[in-house]
């Protein structure tokens, strides 16, 4: 599960995994009722996110806990990449993602979720999305976590560059919306390293056009 400048790595936990003690639980704070779902400027701290995700598993009842860890990659295509920037409509991003969540646990009867993306400046190897999910088992587990990730990338309003040894480019995914765009719409400036550059599309919130503006994620 990756796309452009990105990859993910996917962790299956039995009950019985462990952890270093160190990672405590308590210092971290739910941000919705039924999950732990987070926009972040600083970097995600995954290991602590998944423990205490697990925490709620000592009554015994769950079986499983499926980790989506999406890391930035060193390429794209063989093009070296220097790093990424994520940008977000922050209010309407938190509020789809904890619809997103609360979705989740229904759909497929999973325990608990955590949905938590970091905004800006990403280097290579730093994690740029965690989705955790705990159920009773596996299947749901695996589904609740793939569906999250892929609805997230294709329907939250949070895009990204990713800039190159030799250029950037907006990663290429959905469209933005004509009705959240900024600033009009500018022409089409031809190709940039095999992607649409901007083709008609709306700016981002800093006034330059992403190539495709909407999404783009692990």
């Amino acid at each position: 599960m990756s796309i452009e400048g990105t990859g993910g790595i996917g962790i299956g936990i039995g009950k019985t995994g462990k952890m270093d003690e160190a990672v405590k639980a308590d210092t971290l704070d739910r941000s919705c009722d039924g999950g732990r779902v987070e926009i972040t400027d600083a970097p995600i701290a995954v290991d602590a996110i998944v423990w205490e995700i697990k925490g709620g598993m000592k009554a015994g009842g769950d079986g499983a806990v499926c980790v989506f860890d999406g890391i930035v990659r060193d390429n794209t295509r063989g093009r070296p990449t220097l790093y990424l920037d994520y940008e977000a409509y922050r209010e309407m991003a938190l509020e789809q993602m904890r619809g997103l969540a609360k979705e989740a646990v229904a759909k497929f009867g999973v325990r608990d979720v955590a949905l938590v993306h970091r905004l800006g400046r990403l280097m290579v190897g730093e994690t740029s999305v965690l989705v955790v999910v705990c159920s009773a088992h596996r299947k749901a587990a695996f589904d609740a976590c793939r569906w999250l990730i892929d609805t997230l990338k294709k329907t939250v309003p949070i895009w990204k560059k990713e800039t190159f040894a030799d250029g950037a480019v907006w990663a290429d995914g959905e469209p933005f919306p004509d009705e959240l765009a900024i600033n009009p719409a500018v022409p089409a400036v031809g190709r940039a390293g095999g992607v649409d550059a901007v083709a008609g599309r709306a700016a981002g919130p800093d006034g330059e056009a992403p190539g495709a503006g909407f999404r783009g994620v692990p």
